[in-house]
């Protein structure tokens, strides 16, 4: 404990790379809302809520600067990873001046498939005994619930025992998010959750996957999750969508590819207990995405895949900067 409050001898006067990569989505962002100004539906709300993180950010600068220590550069740090969570409902109301995609990926997925993967994974509990069926379902929703607590275990692991690559690691993960929020904004596809819920189920079954257009720039109703509606689980999922979740990111899955980076980190810490603790929440979170039908089979492998070459690139251009 010592150490976190110890004074550092050579203090970054710097921003960390982390804030730089906030301040490059920030840019961005910015600037398409300020040229699109009379498209984007609350652009006043939305630039000064940038305002007020410019704010945040600079105010924890200045902390850093007065007392240097380990604790102020993780509240820096995990002040940004908090700061996700306002972000990623700002691509919804930036990439809603776009034409909804879904329509084209559900049908990319009936030609690559055969079928509906989301719509026919989420209908097997149905098939099961009621005990298998709960227990199937809870370990799905533990699986997508498990990805906020994953983050911060990589984070955190890296922070008290790979401290070095800290802000590495936590750069390589913050970049990615943008990375992938950046495809949202530009590729505006909703996920089966929004999509068959609008469409009705009746037509994804017969493989009619009509043209929505900017439907949902005025509705956000998604289905509910199947499974064990009881479920301790399942009900952290459903109250992680009712408090945030809009019809927007559902390509690549940026949990899958999120978590993919995840595991990598987790691997190169050498410490394998971490690697293979996480593991298993890796498999139900690739699996859960399709299962609760937040995202196409093919958003799930676009995000292992985007996921893996993400990583792979942003570790080799960090190889020394960081």
């Amino acid at each position: 404990m010592k150490q976190l409050f110890k004074l550092e001898t050579k203090i970054y006067k710097g921003l960390f790379a982390a804030e730089w990569a906030m301040l490059a989505y920030w840019l961005l962002t910015t600037l398409i809302i300020v040229v699109c100004y009379t498209k984007v539906q609350n652009p006043e709300a939305m630039l000064w809520g940038r305002v007020r993180i410019l704010f945040t950010t600079a105010a924890l600068y200045a902390v850093y600067r007065m007392l240097p220590c380990r604790l102020t550069r993780l509240a820096r740090i995990g002040v940004q990873l908090a700061f996700l969570s306002w972000w990623y409902p700002d691509t919804y109301e930036l990439n809603r001046m776009l034409p909804n995609l879904d329509h084209v990926f559900a049908t990319w997925e009936q030609q690559l498939f055969g079928c509906q993967p989301a719509l026919l994974f989420s209908q097997l509990t149905a098939h099961l005994p009621t005990l298998v069926s709960n227990i199937f379902s809870e370990l799905m929703d533990l699986g997508y619930a498990s990805y906020y607590p994953m983050i911060a275990t990589v984070i955190i692991y890296y922070f008290f025992f790979r401290y070095k690559e800290f802000q590495r690691a936590a750069f390589i993960v913050l970049a990615a998010f943008f990375i992938f929020y950046v495809v949202f904004i530009v590729v505006p596809v909703t996920g089966p959750t929004f999509y068959y819920q609008a469409v009705g189920i009746d037509n994804i079954a017969q493989g009619i996957f009509p043209n929505l257009g900017s439907y949902f720039n005025l509705h956000q109703e998604c289905m509910p999750s199947p499974g064990y509606t009881d479920g301790i689980f399942y009900h952290l999922v459903e109250n992680a969508k009712a408090a945030g979740e809009r019809p927007t990111a559902a390509f690549p899955s940026s949990h899958v590819g999120i978590s993919t980076i995840l595991m990598f980190l987790a691997w190169h810490t050498r410490e394998r207990r971490l690697f293979f603790v996480l593991l298993p929440f890796f498999v139900l979170l690739c699996f859960s995405t399709v299962y609760i039908q937040a995202h196409y089979a093919i958003d799930a492998l676009a995000g292992l895949l985007s996921g893996t070459i993400i990583y792979y690139v942003l570790f080799y251009l960090t190889r020394k900067s960081i």
